[in-house]
């Protein structure tokens, strides 16, 4: 009974909102799901949604006005725009700008990921198509988006191909699979995809991030023995090898559900993976820092915060690391920060640098001249948190 009351509890997101298992609203909340970037030239990039459209929009002075804004999808079409799964925003070497979405089918709990480009500086973009080969009405959704050091466009997501199959050969299968695909043209062609491994969580975003060499590293929610959801991490492959996926965190927290709560992850000019998960793990709801070491427990781990708080992202830039987060209070929601000078040996304490008294979309972080950003949403007005000493 304490499992199904810790879901209860979990269903019902920071935002107010509940979900189902599957990572639906159930309910007619706005979409507040937005993903930002800056450029080489120091442009802030935003993408979220308007109706059936996908929206593009470009700030030459840092989120106090947009200067350009561009529908993406013309024609329109059903978006998962919150929580989770929201559009997703990546800049090329070129000033190529790449957008991917998670689009519902008829089914509940299906969909198919979504890609255009636009090669002219947002102006236009390309008619949006379907990365995957598969087309079963399942669940092809929780997109993630990275540009590796050579230019090459990588999109992963959670699929549920292996389920289906295991259901219909009457063997267990817990969670979904995550698969991932890429580009080595612009996004003009994607190759077949590839599973990266069975098993891990249905509902739960995948972090992705670039490492020194130029390689993109997936973490995410696995699923271990009899529902135990940690993590793993894994470089995704793109000349032909297969992901050799390690397990990532230790909390052994069982839960028979999904928690739609990913983890972030950055990687600093030395190889070192810096990542924040969340775990309720023997009922105590925790957001954890922790420094990724192939098959082992973290090290310099630490505890960011507790009861209340959700949906940590992080930066890195040389010795300095920054966190944030969304923190429930009695009349609102706080955006949290938490930063290291160290590398990540150890944090100053908490303090907030925004709030709002409704809902907003998950913190993320940018980077200008070494300079953090928090992107942030509230009631669906974009801004931008400039984060200082």
């Amino acid at each position: 009974m304490r499992r199904l009351a810790l879901l209860a509890a979990l269903a019902v997101s920071p935002l107010g909102h509940a979900h189902d298992m599957h990572g639906m609203a159930m309910g007619h909340e706005a979409p507040l799901g937005f993903d930002a970037a800056i450029d080489a030239k120091g442009r802030l990039w935003v993408v979220d949604t308007v109706g059936d459209h996908v929206r593009v929009r470009r700030s030459d002075d840092m989120g106090k006005g947009f200067a350009l804004s561009t529908i993406v999808n013309p024609a329109g079409e059903p978006i998962y725009a919150e929580g989770e799964n929201r559009p997703k925003l990546a800049l090329g070497p070129q000033g190529e700008l790449y957008v991917t979405w998670s689009q519902p089918r008829k089914a509940p709990w299906t969909g198919f990921v979504r890609f255009s480009r636009s090669l002219d500086d947002g102006a236009h973009f390309d008619a949006p198509k379907t990365v995957h080969v598969d087309r079963a009405e399942i669940t092809h959704r929780f997109d993630s988006l990275a540009v590796d050091g050579k230019g090459r466009v990588v999109v992963a997501w959670i699929d549920k191909r292996d389920l289906e199959a295991a259901t219909q050969a009457g063997k267990p299968y817990l969670g979904a699979a995550t698969y991932y695909s890429w580009s080595t043209d612009r996004g003009e062609h994607f190759v077949p995809e590839r599973k990266i491994v069975d098993q891990s969580c249905e509902c739960c975003r995948i972090a992705l991030a670039r490492a020194p060499d130029g390689s993109v590293n997936a973490f995410f929610r696995a699923i271990y023995g009899d529902n135990i959801r940690d993590h793993a991490f894994a470089t995704l492959s793109v000349d032909g090898g297969h992901p050799a996926v390690q397990r990532g965190t230790f909390t052994q927290w069982h839960i028979e559900g999904c928690p739609h709560h990913g983890p972030s992850l950055a990687i600093d000019a030395s190889g070192v993976k810096h990542a924040v998960w969340f775990s309720a793990a023997d009922d105590k709801p925790t957001i954890s820092y922790g420094q990724l070491v192939p098959g082992k427990p973290p090290v310099h781990t630490a505890v960011v915060a507790t009861t209340g708080a959700s949906h940590a992202d992080l930066a890195v830039d040389g010795q300095r690391v920054w966190i944030a987060w969304n923190q429930m209070t009695a009349s609102g929601l706080d955006l949290m920060l938490r930063e290291s000078t160290d590398g990540g040996a150890s944090f100053g304490p908490p303090r907030a640098i925004a709030h709002t008294d409704g809902a907003s979309g998950w913190p993320k972080f940018v980077l200008s001249a070494h300079q953090p950003f928090v992107a942030w949403n509230p009631g669906g007005m974009f801004r931008l948190v400039q984060v200082t000493p």
